[in-house]
């Protein structure tokens, strides 16, 4: 007879499904790492239009001079980019600069990846904390 703790054959299963499609989310956004922050020469002003494969829901034009629109712009194509778009709109600058916040903006998965792959973002955090 069963222990009454022992979870039934399809929990166990499903558990080990979402630990293999979290491993596989994870490793998307990894594959789409620069290899340097130092790449990372995108825009600092002006308006920057997003194509649809990013901005696939919401809006695809920001201003650079409004705070929220420029944490949005990043929090979207840290998201929703792919590995040849990083480069073309995001800046390492601003990037090291709006850290700190925007860690708390994204989800758990691209702040570990970014952080793990970067320390010096990780150390930006740990410094304005």
């Amino acid at each position: 007879m069963p222990s009454s703790h022992q979870q039934p054959p399809s929990a166990r299963n499903r558990s080990g499904a979402d630990a293999e499609d979290l491993a596989l989310y994870r490793e998307k956004f990894v594959q789409r790492l620069p290899e340097s922050l130092d790449e990372l020469h995108g825009p600092t002003h002006g308006v920057v239009e997003l194509p649809l494969h990013m901005a696939w829901s919401g809006m695809t034009s920001y201003d650079m001079g409004k705070p929220r629109q420029r944490m949005g712009l990043y929090r979207t194509v840290l998201h929703e980019g792919l590995h040849d778009d990083l480069p073309l709109y995001l800046n390492q600058d601003l990037l090291l600069q709006l850290w700190p916040v925007l860690r708390t903006l994204v989800g758990r998965t691209v702040r570990t990846v970014w952080e793990d792959a970067f320390p010096e973002l990780a150390s930006r955090a740990r410094a304005a904390a």
